[in-house]
């Protein structure tokens, strides 16, 4: 530990070196002289120290300015070769009028009793069509599909709730019961 004490320097010699170094950056403007009379003193300090490795030169700062002065260097430089030719455009085809669509199908017509259907059950199935367009009176002013079948479910869902909420209620009160009942 004693070898380790002796050879770090002592505060003096720490700060005479600061001072040295300081004295060196500011020479140049001031001139040699003081540079000088600040290195007598310190000399003896200095002579129980060991030689300082030197300060490596700082290198230029670049601020990112490039001076129309400075020569930057290799470029790339795109410079363009041959152009290469474009492709022919492929001759135009000769002009082909559109083929007329086909005309829509048309069912051969069926002579009167002849259908799938006989004339009594044509009847009833066209009367019936008539009573749900009367009853839906769809598209009448304000009313949407929407309301019709809001009316329509209305009937069969207070059936269905009139069947089967008072079980759903009793089961569900049941349960909760012996929920409490476990609780104590």
């Amino acid at each position: 530990m004693s070898d380790q004490t002796s050879q770090e320097p002592t505060m003096e010699e720490i700060l005479a070196s600061i001072r040295r170094i300081i004295s060196e950056d500011d020479a140049p403007a001031d001139g040699a002289a003081p540079a000088e009379e600040e290195a007598e003193p310190e000399a003896v300090a200095e002579a129980a120290l060991p030689e300082p490795e030197p300060e490596p030169e700082p290198e230029p700062e670049d601020d990112g300015v490039l001076e129309l002065t400075e020569k930057v260097g290799d470029l790339d430089v795109y410079t363009p070769g041959a152009a290469e030719p474009e492709p022919e455009p492929e001759p135009l085809a000769a002009y082909e009028p559109e083929p007329e669509p086909e005309p829509p199908y048309e069912p051969p017509p069926v002579a009167p009793g002849e259908g799938l259907v006989g004339d009594i059950a044509a009847a009833a199935a066209a009367s019936a069509f008539g009573r749900l367009s009367k009853t839906i009176q769809m598209p009448a002013e304000g009313r949407t599909l929407e309301d019709v079948v809001r009316e329509l479910l209305r009937p069969m869902l207070k059936q269905w709730l009139d069947d089967n909420l008072p079980q759903i209620v009793q089961a569900t009160v049941d349960q909760e019961v012996e929920r409490i009942a476990r609780g104590r």
